[in-house]
This record gives C-alpha cells, sequence and structure tokens, in this order.
C-alpha cells in the first residue's frame, strides 16, 4: 500500500535496544559508496535505476551544501568478511533544527537477523536529551519497521498534512492492522505533531525527511 506516514519519538524505549549480531560491524558510507548507498532503498537494480536521478537529486538538495557531513553520518552495516553494505540509516538535522531518521534499510536477504533492530539502537544510541523530538516519514508497506519504531518509542502522527505531503494514517490503519501481529498493532500509539515542527516542515518546498 502506497501513502506517507509519519512517526514521533519524544522519549527512546531504550529496553529496545540490541547489539548488532554477530559476523556484523558499523562503519560510515566512504565517497566512493555513494551510489551503493542511492540503490539501497529498492529491492532490484530495475528500481535502482528508474530511481537513480531521484536519488541524486534528493542528495543534492538535502546533503550536498553539508559537505561532509553526510559521509560522518551516514552508517552502513557490513559483514566482517566481505565488508558489503547489507544495511544503512542515520540520524540528520533536517531543515537543519529537527532530527530526523533517513533512509532506514537491510537489504531483504539480511532481513531478520536483528541487523536493523542493532542499527537503529546505535542510531538512537548517539542522540542527546536536546535532539528530541526525532521524526521520521514511512510508508504503510514498512509495516515491519512500524512495528520496530513502535517498540523504540515512536508513534504514529495523526496530522493530515505535513508540509507537501498528505499523512495517510487513517486509510493505512486497517492495512496495518490486516499485515501486523496483533500485540505489534495494538502497541501503536498516535499523536499530534507540535506546532513548530509542522511550521519548520512548512517553510521549505524540499521534503527533508
Amino acid at each position: 500500500m502506497e501513502g506517507n506516514l509519519f512517526m514521533m519519538c519524544k522519549n527512546v524505549n531504550r529496553e529496545a535496544f540490541s547489539p548488532i549480531p554477530p559476523g556484523y560491524s558499523v562503519r560510515s558510507c566512504r565517497k566512493d559508496e555513494l551510489s551503493i548507498w542511492k540503490s539501497f532503498p529498492f529491492d532490484n537494480d530495475v528500481l535502482a535505476k528508474e530511481y537513480e536521478n531521484y536519488m541524486t537529486d534528493y542528495f543534492n538538495q538535502v546533503y550536498a551544501s553539508k559537505g561532509d557531513l553526510f559521509f560522518k553520518w551516514c552508517k552502513f552495516v557490513v559483514e566482517k568478511n566481505t565488508d558489503k553494505p547489507v544495511a544503512t540509516c542515520f540520524a540528520w538535522k533536517a531543515y537543519n533544527s529537527i532530527t530526523t531518521i533517513h533512509w532506514f534499510k537491510t537489504l531483504k536477504e539480511y532481513e531478520n537477523k536483528g541487523i536493523g533492530r542493532g542499527l537503529l539502537s546505535i542510531v538512537m544510541e548517539e542522540l542527546t536529551q536536546s535532539d528530541y523530538p526525532v521524526y521520521l516519514h514511512t510508508q504503510p508497506d514498512s509495516f515491519r519497521a512500524i512495528k520496530l519504531y513502535t517498540d523504540f518509542g515512536f508513534c504514529l502522527l495523526d496530522n493530515k498534512q505535513v508540509g507537501t505531503r498528505t499523512n495517510n494514517l487513517i486509510t493505512a490503519l486497517p492495512y496495518l492492522k490486516e499485515k501486523m501481529p496483533a500485540d505489534a498493532y495494538t502497541n501503536i500509539k498516535i499523536a499530534t505533531a507540535p506546532k513548530e515542527f509542522l511550521q519548520m516542515v512548512d517553510s521549505s518546498e524540499i521534503e527533508e525527511f
């Protein structure tokens, strides 16, 4: 199911944290790996090629003006024996003020190994109290990730509009109920975004998260 969903975390649940599984480690994305990072959101080479220009434009609009900060903060989980990136995620100050989670993704063949939970644990552990609330954008089809975000203390936002994007929460909830385990769906919490957050997102035509 396509659509936009937005989530917010005011206080992280550290009980959800877990270490990176054995056989994997975490490091920053290198400059020569930018093309690898651009392909990460897509599950096959055809889609990656189709969206290559979009990812390039997004990188140029959101990250390029910040110098090397992208390569400092963008994390890869890699296999220890091959150094192959298998997951990515990082925190980013969108609009120079809002802490957001960006491009959280584990390659399909590496899902269900605890890699994503371990990586998100590292990203959230590095934040300070002044970085909260933390926000992210996701889609109904990412219901497994939504379950994980909920474990960490994120709640779904009920604002009808966030910047240039319509929030599809109302139509997504029945879909999530169908797709998610009953206890995971029951744990979903819903909140309203602070006015200051909405004003900041409205201040730019660029979707920075």
